[in-house]
């Protein structure tokens, strides 16, 4: 007993021996989708803050909120209908940016358990070809291809739920920016009909 778990393999010699090629590539996908994950959250706290300063009446114009109302101090004696829509359109055009990658987390997070998935088929193919050339009477034969199928199977979860949960954050901070720029929209247009009236 004691032979046997000294022999035991650490987890990360059985990612090497066990996970194969498609382990390799979903640890890849996780490395990536994590990078991607710490820039999207990088690009959107700033952008938060920055919005959060232009909230404190400071007059800029490098943040989306700075560049909507710029659009209402730009055009002082422009019609209530005009100015809805050239909002909506700078709305439009500030929201793109703070969506721009969290599809692809979202694609990330949905191929890894599907990667893991094709362990599993590998390692279950490797299995039935061990009892074809050698029966079911030796189970070490056949421990190699279920050690397979479990590894990537893991991988692949282990790398889906972190990617999910920052994906989910990621989106609500992102929704939570735009709802910003549409509620000083609004305020906007009130104040043009509170001006006009």
């Amino acid at each position: 007993i004691l032979r046997a778990v000294v022999q035991s393999k650490t987890p990360v010699e059985r990612i090497k021996e066990d996970g194969g090629p498609v382990g390799y590539v979903i640890i890849s996908v996780g490395i990536f989708g994590l990078l991607l994950c710490l820039w999207k959250a990088f690009v959107l706290y700033t952008t938060g803050a920055r919005m959060r300063k232009q909230l404190k009446s400071e007059t800029s114009t490098n943040n989306p909120l700075g560049r909507v109302m710029s659009i209402y101090s730009d055009n002082p004696e422009i019609d209530i209908e005009t100015l809805e829509l050239k909002l909506d359109e700078a709305i439009l055009r500030e929201s793109a940016p703070l969506e721009t990658g969290l599809s692809f987390i979202k694609v990330l997070y949905v191929v890894a358990p599907l990667l893991g998935l094709l362990g599993t088929v590998v390692g279950m193919i490797a299995t039935f070809q061990m009892i074809t050339l050698f029966g079911t009477g030796d189970p070490r034969m056949m421990a190699g291809g279920i050690s397979t199928a479990l590894v990537t199977t893991v991988l692949g979860l282990i790398v889906a739920i972190p990617l999910l949960f920052s994906h989910t954050l990621l989106m609500s901070r992102s929704r939570a920016l735009i709802q910003i720029l549409d509620e000083q929209s609004a305020g906007l247009i009130a104040r043009q009909v509170s001006r006009r009236d």
